[in-house]
């Protein structure tokens, strides 16, 4: 998929309604980077059979005891206060969703940041679909 078509894509997924299966289709693969000075990697949204991904509740990136994972919600990256977290609705630094090395979205809990997705849909969408 071209890159141009993705951003398309994720812009068509705020501001129209995708099937979940598209969603899926869209970001499987790309990886979470945080947006700190030095865009710590937050795992792989893929299968929950990866290692790395962010759907394996017993991985270091999916797991909610992790420090590294979004799903820890005393962690830097999964704090609901934190500005580097996904679930703060008012950061403007959420985490970048990145596929063949292009940014293509965001994952955050903000609704006024573009191209993004909420951590708990995308959760709610893809677990089991990848």
């Amino acid at each position: 998929m071209k890159i141009a078509t993705a951003l398309v894509l994720l812009v068509l997924i705020v501001v129209s309604p995708v099937r979940g299966e598209e969603l899926c289709d869209i970001v499987k693969g790309a990886v979470l980077l945080a947006q700190d000075d030095k865009n710590t990697y937050l795992g792989r949204i893929s299968s929950s059979y990866d290692s790395e991904s962010i759907f394996n509740d017993y991985g270091t990136y999916g797991s909610e005891y992790s420090s590294s994972s979004i799903w820890n919600q005393y962690a830097t990256f999964g704090s609901e206060y934190s500005s580097y977290s996904p679930h703060n609705e008012y950061t403007s630094t959420p985490p970048m969703i990145v596929k063949n090395r292009k940014i293509i979205g965001y994952l955050s809990a903000n609704k006024s940041v573009r191209s993004s997705v909420s951590p708990n849909l995308l959760k709610a969408l893809c677990k089991e679909e990848l």
